[in-house]
């Protein structure tokens, strides 16, 4: 069971005089700080504005215990004073305020209090309350593959409100289940926004909530008192580091200013609330006993708000005098500046050898051919071991995936670099984000599309925009395989479905949806190579279809991003498609051609989505002056939308005929296999609209 809650934890250690110092300059500085942004906010020169008043004795103390450049940090936006005590300036926040180009953090693209510095391992944060959770689960778990005898945890924190988030369970289960170095920092202020903590959590104290995880240390203090800070957060890091489980420490602390300045809490908080607050303000009480343990004067303390006050001054003429981000620049660091997977590098010569394989057997293969080249390589998921119980492989078989794609990883690498996740799609790309910011490569499946979206959150608003929201100082080049697909045959709404529309449509991510068993082998081991994020589709109908097989290309076979297969040439009409419509379109194609015997269709199988191959396109649109554009997903607002509405833009004067589309019905797929049909696009529905454009 869970270690018992304490109020206060004594421990045998100690502030040294000048330690408290410190963490007086860091609270005062802090402070200052808040004060300094919002008159700025009022003099309209920044724009955003939130504070970390109230919480700056908890902070001062972690600053004090944890190590920076050791340890790792995914803090948020409170977290000033200690973001300041493990070494970010205040000139540097004041930088990421005015959002200037020069501001370490963000290079200008995030609101400020968004802490981040590589060196000092501080982790990019976003906007989003508890995503965090996970990426420092995935983070804390790095060690065991970077160095195994490191001492290193990974702190996590959050106010009272973001542990109601579902990403905070998910990353406590995780926590516990693998018995990570991960000290969790619950700052409770009473407050999410004007959600009081009884209206937001259940019994209105989260540490009692987790006390059924096993090994959880759970420790509770005064966050406004910096010595009992410091003993509860040093007896959390001892636990951690000491590889016996993660702890939680609730700290107590208040909020004495407005959330943000677009709130204010007179609206909500009481008179006689305040007043308790004011009571409790850390920027009073440690001061005051500073002198009375005589570890300062009165002159010692006015010489410390001076210093920072002039600090803080020169901080604040330097970056009003700052240059934004420069014009031009909006594009910078979207993707990898050292690998364009787009680029030559990736073309390759095919050196086939052996039997045909199905493209199942080839994702396979490939997966096991990169794993021995990588070391650094790990794949993990719902159901991708081939058995967790260790004991048994050698009486079972394996499971290897719901579809056999990760067959056989965990025998021949071991459980450590292909493992079972918890059932939690969030969990997966979240822990696979904290992982790959430490340099590992994590390979992850998603078992079925229509199952992805708990994931949504942290595929777009923490993955997509990780390198761009940290100006290139941090990346998480994940590949997630992903099931998707229909004309199963009983798939149904919930295993059937496609709309990678919607992931095309998210900045910075790569998009893959290969056709075929050469093409699977050659742009995955592209994305595994890859220093982007990519979005691995792999449609289950085409898995193990005998037509599309082909023979292994060898070890080194990658293909380019954005570069479609012209896999029929023809003079009349140009078809776009890609995934499983390949093979109906070719087949709709020799009807057409059949009854029109003067007329060819060209096809061309994108491959990959984002980016697509917008030359191949655009070239035999000007030599045909006939196209279409057909998938399998929803016809309105489809992927065929964009390609259309491109050509119509760019090629006008080239075409003879209206843009052509063809989709599925704008619903849902059915489970009875005549349902199915009627609404997937079907040969007849691509002959159809063929020979509607050839009729122009």
């Amino acid at each position: 069971m869970a270690t018992p809650t304490r109020v206060q934890t004594p421990v045998d250690v100690a502030l040294s005089p000048e330690q408290l110092v410190r963490a007086y300059r860091a609270m005062y500085m802090a402070r200052r700080l808040d004060d300094r942004e919002i008159l700025l906010k009022r003099q309209n020169r920044i724009f955003f504005q939130i504070s970390g008043a109230g919480h700056e004795a908890v902070q001062a103390a972690a600053g004090l215990v944890f190590r920076p450049a050791h340890d790792w940090f995914y803090l948020y936006y409170r977290d000033r004073t200690l973001a300041l005590t493990l070494g970010v300036t205040a000139e540097q926040m004041l930088l990421g305020a005015v959002g200037a180009a020069l501001d370490p953090a963000s290079g200008g693209r995030q609101m400020p209090s968004h802490w981040t510095d590589a060196a000092l391992h501080i982790a990019s944060r976003s906007s989003a309350t508890g995503t965090q959770y996970l990426q420092a689960a995935g983070c804390a778990q790095a060690y065991r593959y970077l160095d195994p005898d490191s001492d290193e945890v990974t702190l996590v924190s959050s106010g009272e409100g973001a542990t109601s988030e579902g990403e905070f369970w998910e990353a406590m289960n995780a926590a516990c289940l693998e018995n990570l170095p991960l000290v969790f920092l619950i700052e409770d202020n009473g407050y999410a926004i004007s959600v009081p903590v009884e209206t937001q959590t259940a019994g209105g104290n989260v540490s009692h909530l987790v006390a059924g995880f096993p090994n959880l240390k759970r420790i509770e203090v005064d966050g406004t008192d910096v010595v009992a800070s410091y003993h509860a957060l040093s007896e959390a890091a001892a636990y951690a580091r000491a590889r016996q489980g993660p702890a939680l420490v609730r700290a107590t602390v208040t909020r004495p200013y407005s959330h943000s300045l677009s709130d204010v809490e007179r609206d909500y908080k009481t008179k006689a609330e305040r007043e308790a607050e004011e009571a409790r303000d850390p920027l009073l009480r440690f001061p005051e006993w500073l002198v009375s343990e005589g570890i300062l004067d009165r002159q010692g303390l006015q010489v410390i708000v001076h210093e920072v006050d002039e600090e803080i001054q020169r901080a604040t003429d330097y970056v009003l005098r700052a240059d934004p981000p420069p014009k031009g620049s909006a594009l910078d660091y979207l993707y990898s500046d050292k690998i364009d997977p787009a680029s030559a590098e990736f073309e390759a010569e095919p050196q086939f050898s052996g039997e045909s394989r199905t493209m199942l057997d080839e994702i396979n293969l490939t997966l096991h051919e990169e794993m021995r080249q990588n070391s650094r390589m790990i794949v993990f998921g719902e159901d991708v071991a081939d058995c967790s119980r260790e004991a048994n492989l050698g009486q079972v078989k394996g499971k290897g995936g719901v579809f056999k794609a990760t067959a056989g990883l965990q025998i021949k690498f071991g459980s450590e670099r292909c493992f079972n996740s918890p059932l939690a799609e969030a969990g997966i790309i979240g822990r696979a984000i904290g992982l790959a910011e430490r340099g590992l490569k994590p390979v992850v499946e998603i078992q079925f599309f229509d199952y992805i979206w708990p994931a949504m959150m942290q595929l777009r608003a923490e993955l997509a925009t990780l390198r761009w929201r940290s100006h290139n100082a941090f990346s998480a080049p994940v590949v997630v395989r992903v099931a998707i697909g229909g004309y199963l045959s009983g798939g149904a709404i919930y295993h059937s479905q496609c709309g990678e529309v919607i992931f095309t449509h998210i900045p910075g991510l790569r998009v893959v949806m290969p056709s075929n068993a050469l093409d699977a082998c050659g742009l995955l081991r592209t994305a595994l190579r890859s220093d982007d994020p990519v979005l691995f589709l792999e449609h289950k109908k085409l898995y193990r279809e005998i037509y599309n097989r082909s023979q292994h290309p060898g070890p080194d076979y990658t293909i380019p991003f954005g570069k479609a297969s012209v896999v029929k040439s023809g003079q009349s009409l140009t078809v776009v498609t890609y995934g499983a419509v390949v093979q109906k379109m070719l087949q709709a194609a020799l009807v057409v051609e059949q009854r029109n015997p003067d007329r060819t269709i060209e096809v061309i199988d994108l491959r990959t989505l984002s980016p697509y191959d917008w030359e191949t396109i655009k070239a035999s649109v000007e030599k045909t002056s006939r196209v279409m554009v057909a998938h399998e997903d929803c016809l309105s607002w489809g992927y065929g939308a964009e390609i259309a509405a491109r050509i119509a833009n760019e090629l006008f004067e080239h075409l003879d005929a209206p843009v052509g589309r063809v989709g599925a019905l704008d619903t849902w797929v059915g489970y009875n296999p005549q349902l199915e049909n009627e609404i997937l696009p079907q040969v007849e529905n691509l002959a159809a609209e063929a020979e509607r454009l050839l009729q122009f």
